[in-house]
């Protein structure tokens, strides 16, 4: 029983953030991580932190930690690819096609190089750029920005706010009891942003089955993991919130498909015009 034990635990340490790793396979492969929702790393990687102070003053099992750890690294990895392989401003996109003259005027015509089939197959980015952003713009462009950094000060000033909380309210059970019930809470959301950019681009495109499925079983596992290890209630009630949430995004997988968004398939073939 105890092998079984120590491979559930081993298992809850390293599996959720091993679940990102076709995600960003499929991204690199691509040069492409148009369908992503990166809000989904920045849920994971607030979450975690704040879950970290929880365990400062409510220390649960070590394994649970040591999956906060893991996530945190493995989701600013996954945001650095967002980032990097964003899509581009479609009014930008001329900017990197192939220009060559036309033979009777002075204009040139990105359709007449003879670079032309490479440009057909070129991914709408070229690095680091400004990304399409599914959805209204929000206060301060709130992890919408552009480079890597303004993330990471955020995430900087998260960290130090927390640490000032600690030290302060630290000694009062009601605010760690709080502070864990936020961060799971934030932890229970993590499929909203990716089920409000799959209802408003109607596809599934971009998010991986392995993801889904790492979600749906992951999650499940964590439920049934919480229940038998007697964890916090925080864990166990925040668990089921998740597990509802992936399931809705599984049935939008079935709904819609996989397929391109409409929209992004007519923005390419502008682009070939």
């Amino acid at each position: 029983m105890s092998v079984i034990s120590s491979l559930a635990s081993v298992g809850m340490a390293i599996g959720p953030p091993l679940v990102y790793a076709d995600q960003a396979y499929s991204i690199v492969k691509k040069k492409d991580s148009s369908g992503f929702s990166h809000d989904v790393c920045g849920v994971v990687i607030i979450a975690n932190i704040t879950r970290i102070f929880f365990w400062l003053g409510n220390r649960f099992e070590t394994p649970l930690l040591v999956q906060s750890i893991l996530l945190i690294v493995s989701q600013l990895f996954l945001l650095a690819l967002c980032l990097h392989y964003a899509p581009l401003d479609p009014e930008s996109v001329q900017d990197y096609a192939p220009l060559s003259p036309l033979p009777d005027s002075g204009h040139f015509d990105a359709t007449e190089s003879h670079e032309d089939a490479d440009y057909l197959d070129r991914p709408l980015h070229t690095g680091p750029a400004k990304s399409l952003t599914v959805g209204t713009k929000r206060p301060f462009d709130f992890w919408q920005w552009e480079s890597l950094g303004s993330y990471l000060e955020f995430l900087a000033a998260l960290i130090v706010v927390l640490g000032i909380a600690q030290i302060i309210f630290g000694r009062w059970m009601w605010y760690i009891d709080a502070l864990g019930f936020i961060a799971l809470f934030i932890e229970s959301t993590l499929p909203i942003p990716q089920f409000i950019a799959n209802y408003r681009l109607k596809s599934t495109y971009g998010l991986r089955a392995s993801t889904l499925a790492g979600w749906f079983f992951g999650d499940s596992f964590k439920t049934g993991y919480f229940f038998l290890r007697q964890s916090p209630i925080q864990f166990k009630v925040t668990a089921i919130m998740t597990v509802c949430w992936d399931t809705a995004v599984f049935a939008q997988r079935m709904i819609y498909g996989a397929e391109p968004p409409r929209d992004q398939l007519a923005g390419r073939a502008n682009a070939e015009d």
